[in-house]
This record gives C-alpha cells, sequence and structure tokens, in this order.
C-alpha cells in the first residue's frame, strides 16, 4: 500500500502542485480561506484524477499551465492578466470533463460506480466556469463571495465526492447504494436550483443529499478495507455527516427566513474541516489502495452503416440461417423454428399499444421516423399488416459476419430497417441487431433462451447483450431494453415485444404470425444465386 501511495502521490504533475501551493501560502496575500480552494486545485484534483484514469503526456502539459495560472492568481498578478489566468484554469476543467465525456461514450449507461466518476469529471468544468465568474467579477446575481463558495462546492462536492462514491461502488454495489448514488450525483445541481430559484427546493435537496450521505457512511463502514484506508475513507465520511449539517442549518434558515448559520460561520468550520479533513484523507485513502474497475470495453462487431441503407443483394429466406447456433431447438415449436429460418413464407400482423406517459413523445416522433423511415411505428393500436423483404447486405459494406436485412413496411410506408448479423463471445452465440440511424446506427444485441417450447429473446441478458448506440469510434450502451416472447398456439405464433426506458415500460406490441398457404417454390436459379 506504501509504494501505491508513493506512486500516486511521487509524480511530477503532484509535486509541481504541492510546490505551488507552498509558494502561494508562503508568498500570497489574500484571506486564509481562499486557500481551501486553491489546495483542491492543485492537489486534490491532480492526485484523484490520475488515480481513475490515465493521462498523456499533453494532458498533463495543459493540467500544468492551468496549476501554474491558479498559482499566479495567488501572487497578485496584474489585473488585466488575471482573467486570462482563469480562462487558462478553465480549459484545463474543460480537459477534464471531456474525458469524463469520453468514458460515458465509450461506456454508456451501466456500470453506476463508473457513471459517478464520469459525473465527477464533468462537474470540475462548473466548478472552473465559476471561478472565472469569480475571477472576473462577472454579474451572476450572487456575490462575489457566494460565486466562490459555489467553485468550491463543485470542487469538493461535486467532482471530489462522486469520484470518492464511484471508487466505493468498484468494491462493493447494492441497491441502497445505487439509490445514494444517484442522489449524489443529482445533488450539486439540484442544491444550486434551489438555491437560484426556491428556498423550497433547496431544503428538500439538501435533505435528501444529507440522508444520502448519512447511508453511504454506514454503506462505507461495512465494507472491508485495509486498517489504514479503513480509517481515512471512514473518517473523510464522518467528516462530511458533521459539515453536510451546516449546509442543512443554512438552508432551513433560508427556508424559515431565519439567520441559524452564516456565510462565514460556513467558511469556518464547514470550508475548513471539508479541505483539511475530507479532502486530504479522500485522497490519501484512495491514494494508498485504488480499486480497480471491472469494465471492460466493447468487443462485438458493430455495422459501419449509417443513414439509409442504398445497397442490398438477393433475397434471402429467413432472418437466421440455423435456429440452432443460438439454442436447442428441441426446446422449440418447430413452427418457430420454420419463422426465423423462412421468414419471407410467414404473415405478420402487428397492434401497437403505447404507454399513455409516452404517447404525447410517440406523437411528435412519428414526424421524425416517417422521414427517417425507421422506427415508425403508427400512432393507432389497430391492428395492421406488416409486409417486407429479406435481402442480403454486403459482408465488406456492413462489417458483421453474414448481414441481411429485413424491411418491413406497413402498406408503403417503411416502418423498419433492420440489419441481422450472429457474434459469439464466451462460447455463447448473441443475435446482433443494427438499425441504421443518421450519423450512427443502433445496435440490438438479444440473447435467446428456449423455455417449454417458447422462444425468449431479450437484451436484458447476460454478457453482450444489450442496446447499443454507434457513432463514431464510440459504442455506449442505452437505458433502453426490449424483450419478446415467441409462443405457438393452435398452428399460430403469437408474439409480444416490450420495450423499457430507464426501466419504465412504453411500448408493448402483440404479433400475429401465420404461416402463408400458398407458398411457390423459388425457382432454381434463385437459388443457384443464395449458393454463389
Amino acid at each position: 500500500m506504501l509504494v501505491n501511495l508513493k506512486n500516486a502521490l511521487v509524480n511530477p504533475l503532484i509535486v509541481l502542485g504541492i510546490v505551488l501551493f507552498s509558494i502561494s501560502f508562503g508568498l500570497g496575500q489574500h484571506a486564509g480561506y481562499t486557500y481551501y480552494l486553491t489546495s483542491a486545485q492543485l492537489i486534490f484534483i491532480p492526485t484523484l484524477l490520475q488515480l481513475v484514469m490515465p493521462l498523456s503526456k499533453l494532458d498533463k502539459s495543459i493540467l500544468a499551465l492551468g496549476m501554474l495560472a491558479v498559482t499566479a492568481l495567488q501572487l497578485d498578478v496584474a489585473a488585466s492578466f488575471e482573467m486570462v489566468c482563469a480562462i487558462i484554469y478553465l480549459i484545463g476543467t474543460l480537459l477534464i470533463a471531456w474525458k469524463g465525456v469520453e468514458r460515458f461514450l465509450n461506456r454508456g449507461f451501466t456500470n453506476t460506480p463508473e457513471i459517478m466518476i464520469d459525473v465527477g469529471l464533468i462537474y470540475i468544468a462548473i466548478g472552473g466556469m465559476w471561478f472565472l465568474a469569480f475571477i472576473g467579477e462577472f454579474e451572476t446575481g450572487f456575490s462575489p463571495l457566494t460565486n466562490w463558495l459555489t467553485a468550491i462546492h463543485f470542487h469538493y462536492s461535486a467532482f471530489m465526492l462522486c469520484i470518492s462514491v464511484g471508487l466505493l461502488g468498484r468494491i462493493r454495489m447494492t441497491k441502497l447504494y445505487k439509490l445514494c448514488a444517484l442522489i449524489i450525483a443529482t445533488g450539486p445541481m439540484t442544491v444550486a436550483i434551489g438555491i437560484t430559484f426556491s428556498y423550497t427546493i433547496e431544503i428538500l435537496s439538501v435533505s435528501l443529499y444529507v440522508v444520502a450521505i448519512y447511508a453511504l457512511t454506514f454503506y462505507v463502514f461495512r465494507l472491508k478495507l485495509q486498517p489504514a484506508q479503513s480509517f481515512l475513507i471512514r473518517l473523510s465520511f464522518l467528516t462530511l455527516c458533521l459539515t453536510i449539517l451546516g449546509s442543512l442549518l443554512y438552508a432551513f434558515g433560508n427556508f424559515t427566513g431565519t439567520t441559524i448559520v452564516t456565510i462565514p460561520d460556513m467558511l469556518a468550520f464547514h470550508g475548513l474541516l471539508n479541505c483539511l479533513v475530507f479532502g486530504s484523507f479522500t485522497v490519501l485513502g484512495w491514494a494508498l489502495h485504488g480499486p480497480a474497475t471491472d469494465q471492460r470495453p466493447y468487443s462485438f462487431p458493430v455495422s459501419k452503416i449509417r443513414g439509409k441503407l442504398k445497397e442490398t443483394g438477393v433475397q434471402h429466406p429467413g432472418l437466421v440461417d440455423d435456429l440452432r447456433d443460438y439454442v436447442d431447438v428441441q426446446n422449440l415449436s418447430p413452427l418457430i423454428k420454420r419463422f426465423y429460418e423462412r421468414t419471407e413464407n410467414f404473415q405478420l400482423l402487428a397492434s401497437i399499444n403505447w404507454a399513455t406517459w409516452f404517447k404525447p413523445l410517440a406523437f411528435v416522433y412519428q414526424f421524425i421516423s416517417r422521414r427517417m423511415g425507421q422506427l415508425n411505428l403508427p400512432y393507432s393500436s389497430s391492428q395492421i399488416e406488416m409486409t417486407g423483404d429479406i435481402l442480403l447486405v454486403d459482408e465488406q459494406l456492413d462489417g458483421r459476419d453474414m448481414p441481411r436485412v429485413w424491411q418491413r413496411r406497413i402498406g408503403a410506408e417503411t416502418v423498419f430497417v433492420a440489419i441481422y448479423s450472429k457474434h459469439e463471445t464466451d462460447g455463447l452465440t448473441f443475435m446482433n441487431i443494427a438499425l441504421p440511424l443518421p450519423f450512427s446506427s443502433m445496435h440490438g444485441i438479444l440473447e435467446l433462451t428456449a423455455k417449454n417450447e417458447h422462444l425468449h429473446l431479450t437484451s436484458r441478458g447476460i454478457g453482450d447483450s444489450g442496446t447499443y448506440l454507434a457513432i463514431g469510434r464510440y459504442v455506449f450502451k442505452l437505458p433502453l431494453h426490449e424483450y419478446f416472447i415467441i409462443e405457438e398456439h393452435n398452428g399460430t405464433l403469437n408474439a409480444t415485444h416490450d420495450m423499457t426506458l430507464f426501466g419504465i415500460h412504453f411500448l408493448h406490441i402483440d404479433y400475429v404470425i401465420t404461416e402463408k398457404t400458398n407458398n411457390p417454390r423459388k425457382p432454381v436459379l434463385y437459388w443457384l444465386k443464395m449458393v454463389y
């Protein structure tokens, strides 16, 4: 652990920060409380940043310039140069925020601890903006001291706390943790909104924040950590339990119109303890042992097709070549197997039902979907027939194995353009479905299972299963899930398709699928094309 501590603290960027802070503290002429923010800018933030992500030489150079700019501001540079220094520091915080955005774009809405770290990285840019407002004496509607306090709020309560909570989740994650993480992640913004617009919102958001911090402190005491790290991390959270009461009393005073805690009181008590204990102990505790992430890069193949699909090949009979690649067909109705392997021989009737809460969005979205010719589901719940063709797609154009597109229509209007393929990960074969969108593509990676002669397909399964959006070189997981169940009843297939957004159900589709009685045999030339 001491080796970890040495590696975290004895590196050029941190040594520079310690030296610059010593110079600022020794030669600066500002009030003592200003060093609460300076210590975060020069030491705490660079240290935590390097614990959660690698930095290139260019990244470190930009951050070092920002640290030099902060030091210059403490040494009373010319007024004309102050704004330049504040802007240089802001650029450094924007770089950190972009790193957070990139992390998210490479992963998406999955892995709560990593999302907490992303949020912390992004919040620091807001702290940089408020720091610029303080230095530039911008008219924000608040006093200069409040501007400064807001800057420190986004450095400590937003950046440092969110990252610390993220690192906790890397060790252990429970439902309690996820709930508290949500409150902590949104807390800095809801508190800021309350301060700006409504004392009621302020007192409610601070109260929730307090409950979340106390719950996380209880959570920390239940984690198994190394003795030294346990002492530091637990004490840092206990400090928050104490200092957050000052914020609660201040918010309650604003709500009731009485003065309980003043800003100078907050500075003397809240600011000092957060800096000396929460800040320093958080950094030292995680520097002793920074838990590694369990997030792995996505490795499944992604379609290269974007926008409208213009090039297609010859007709193909089914969505899959052999359903046995996915499931044990002994546990399935033979009719389900025939549907997937000879889809063109079946008729589809569909009834679309939007959830009541989603109907206004569905009504507006249909004007966009009609222009795209994609995900263009009708607003009405009346049963309609879906027709279409299955055509081969060039593997080099798509980039995946044996792609074929199912173009579904209602009348003459295209409703779905889905390019089907498959991939295998850890011995499990997934259905890999791409829906081309403007400048991007959405991918449904479905896990298939056979139960009681029913076929289940879900994006909420194991391994790669999920719904993803691919934009450029980024592939990130969406908070969107779908679930299909297909069963046979008296020679007819009945299927249901349900979709959720952030776990909230918004779409249900009922399908009635019947095998056509008139299936003329394909000419020999057709099958020769299929083979060659």
